[in-house]
């Protein structure tokens, strides 16, 4: 018969695998990790739709500039200057109307300036523009500007001084509008 000798110099078995703080530890990690991947999916599922605005804007521009290209007495005479057609609202404006052949150069100026700008208010958030002609008699220089607000975004996408918008906006701060500034010749 064989005896059991318990014996007090044994050391205990070692544990294997991970202790609890570890496993929180290791968590805590990803979920930092997660985090900032979240944050960065939204950022960039942002971004095409603020760039859609800007394309549009640009397309608005040289369409408006085509109009005044095409009745180019009625810009040196000065009926396409707009002083601010945006005042951060939704509302459509009315269009005005120019048949032939009652057109003159000033109802055809007011009609497509009337058309710019409810295509402004459709396609871009709040929509507006500011036009203006060169002061030398029968200049065909002139700056325009598109004005919009983007939805508020992060910090890093916010307008700020960057945008080079017309002094007549900087009443606008809550939500400050993006600009897109256009320096043409006819």
């Amino acid at each position: 018969m064989k005896s059991f000798v318990c014996s007090r110099n044994r050391r205990p078995l070692e544990q294997g695998g991970a202790s609890l703080i570890e496993v929180l530890v290791a968590i805590l990690i990803l979920s930092f990790g997660m985090l900032s991947l979240g944050s960065m999916l939204a950022y960039a599922v942002q971004l095409p739709k603020l760039a859609g605005y800007r394309a549009m804007a640009a397309t608005l521009a040289t369409s408006h500039i085509e109009r005044m290209r095409s009745n180019i007495t009625g810009f040196t005479n000065g009926d396409y200057i707009e002083n601010l057609s945006y005042d951060a609202s939704i509302d459509l404006p009315d269009l005005a109307d120019c048949a032939y052949p009652d057109c003159t150069t000033a109802s055809l100026a007011a009609m497509d300036t009337a058309y710019t700008n409810q295509a402004l208010r459709r396609e871009l958030p709040a929509g507006g523009m500011r036009v203006e002609r060169d002061t030398a008699a029968g200049a065909t220089d002139g700056n325009l500007w598109i004005i919009w607000n983007e939805p508020t975004t992060f910090a890093s996408l916010n307008p700020t001084n960057s945008d080079n918008c017309p002094t007549q906006v900087a009443v606008y701060t809550d939500p400050k509008p993006r600009c897109l500034y256009i320096r043409f010749k006819l």
